[in-house]
């Protein structure tokens, strides 16, 4: 679940969703297979103006940070130091599917760049549960034969629809679009929330959480994800809506009070740095942090678990990193 960012972050604060997924990795862009010895993953995730393809898929680290080696992750970074990692790494890795004539993105999303160094512009956290080898062997023949081509809109086909999509085929009919709080759309935290009351009712998931802090020095911190009742009501947008129509804003702002202030995030996840990315695929030495759970009071489990975003991990893990800005 990632957080949102940038003007457009503000205008629509629900952020972004991408699935992390262990054991499968990208073969190019919009091919994958199944990872070899000492490969991390890869994250997959809907974007448009790629080419006019639906989802693309990045080995873990370039995704975060545009790079390949995450010793040279710099420790602040400025626009002209992202955006030449980021062209480099589209020159050796995506301009021979992608083309060189594919637009970066600008003030809106949309653009390749979405897909490379994204901890330079937003927090990320990471809900790892378990999945199976056989589920993640399965997801790789059906994205792969199936056509990978644009679908992407706004309101009922975004990236948190991907993600929903995915994690269906993980924990059948568990993830559905809600009316309330979010109008019938899919929002990267109504997905992490579901997926948080899953795993109350069947501890088996194991799911644990754990923060990717944003690189300093490029952008302003990010900002928290919002459902759409709670961007409607605790935002500027809430102003004219009142003016509008005060029982409108008054059923908006009552609903976000129901149904979309639940808190998703443990007081203190465990913070992952370039170095310490291993950590969501490697065997657990104690517990997960369990939610209401103080992190320094948690054990964790000496079994793998995914993050949410996609499955994939020890006993094969996914990660959901999450959503649309």
């Amino acid at each position: 679940m990632e957080q949102p960012y940038g003007l457009f972050g503000i205008a629509v604060p629900t952020g972004h969703n991408a699935i992390y997924f262990e054991r499968v990795c990208a073969e190019t862009p919009i091919k994958l297979r199944r990872c070899e010895p000492g490969e991390l993953g890869a994250v997959i995730a809907r974007y448009r103006g790629i080419a006019g393809y639906d989802w693309m898929a990045i080995p873990l680290v370039p995704y975060l940070y545009a790079l390949e080696d995450p010793s040279d992750v710099p420790t602040r970074v400025n626009r002209e130091t992202v955006e030449r990692m980021r062209n480099r790494y589209y020159e050796a890795h995506l301009l021979s599917t992608l083309g060189a004539n594919l637009s970066p993105g600008g003030f809106l999303p949309g653009g390749w760049s979405e897909s490379l160094g994204a901890a330079y512009e937003r927090r990320i956290y990471a809900f790892r549960f378990e999945t199976t080898e056989a589920q993640d062997d399965a997801l790789i023949t059906r994205m792969n034969s199936a056509t990978n081509h644009s679908q992407f809109d706004l309101l009922y086909s975004n990236c948190a629809d991907f993600a929903r999509v995915v994690l269906n085929s993980y924990f059948p009919g568990t993830f559905r679009r809600s009316m309330f709080p979010d109008a019938g759309m899919t929002t990267p935290k109504q997905l992490a929330s579901k997926l948080e009351r899953y795993s109350r009712k069947h501890p088996e998931t194991d799911l644990s959480v754990f923060e990717i802090p944003q690189v300093p020095g490029y952008r302003r911190h990010s900002g928290s994800n919002k459902s759409v009742a709670e961007s409607l009501s605790t935002t500027a947008h809430a102003i004219p809506i009142a003016l509008l129509n005060p029982y409108i804003a008054g059923g908006l702002f009552l609903d976000y009070l129901v149904r979309g202030s639940h808190h998703l995030i443990p007081s203190h996840p465990q913070i992952l740095t370039p170095d310490t990315l291993s950590a969501l695929s490697a065997p657990r030495l104690t517990t997960p942090v369990r939610y209401g759970q103080d992190a320094g009071s948690a054990s964790i489990q000496a079994n793998g678990a995914t993050d949410i975003g996609s499955a994939e991990s020890h006993a094969p893990e996914a990660d959901l990193l999450a959503g649309r800005k």
